[in-house]
């Protein structure tokens, strides 16, 4: 079952993405991940990564897509993925189509976990002190919050047309969510 997991940062993506992962044995496929790890690394793209970050910006679709490309053409993670946080863009919605088309997959669940600026902004700012996550200053979240908006509402109605896409509300408690999730997966 491949699920696309999407909504703002600090609406719950992760942690859902990582029960889904356990009860579905399935793969997570976090840009977010992926693009720290490329810092870690302290890469050419990390580098890039850093400095579009630092400006509240969201990292190319090039190098998200590249990324992503390898992970979904891995034939041992073939169905089994769990899209975290991705697509972010039209451009990468329509490229997860090709590249799913490309290795015989598709969508089987996309969910939008919906969360206003307020809730977002307190969530990170918690999560900034439990985790020491130099990306969730307030005036970054505040910024990145607006630009996934702004970036993502092409994606929103993309899927919002798709009979496999369920609205959630992220503002709900975890565990509230979570069962949310448990009827739609059906598992």
């Amino acid at each position: 079952m491949n699920i696309v997991l999407f909504g703002p940062p600090g609406a719950g993506k992760g942690t859902q993405a990582k029960y889904l992962v356990k009860k579905l044995n399935s793969f997570q496929i976090s840009t977010g991940e992926l693009l720290r790890e490329e810092i870690y690394k302290n890469s050419d793209i990390g580098k890039m990564i850093t400095n579009d970050m630092k400006n509240g910006k969201f990292v190319s679709d090039e190098i998200v897509n590249k990324l992503i490309e390898n992970l979904v053409s891995d034939p041992q993670k073939k169905n089994r993925l769990i899209f975290d946080g991705y697509p972010r863009s039209l451009s990468q919605a329509k490229n997860l189509d090709i590249l799913l088309e490309a290795s015989n997959q598709k969508i089987d669940l996309i969910l939008y976990l919906k969360v206003d600026k307020d809730t977002v902004v307190k969530r990170l700012e918690k999560r900034k002190i439990i985790e020491n996550r130099s990306d969730d200053e307030t005036s970054t979240i505040l910024k990145r919050f607006d630009t996934y908006m702004n970036t993502t509402e092409p994606v929103l109605n993309y899927y919002s047309e798709n009979p496999k896409f369920k609205e959630i509300d992220g503002s709900l408690e975890i565990d509230e969510i979570t069962r949310k999730i448990d009827t739609f997966i059906n598992v």
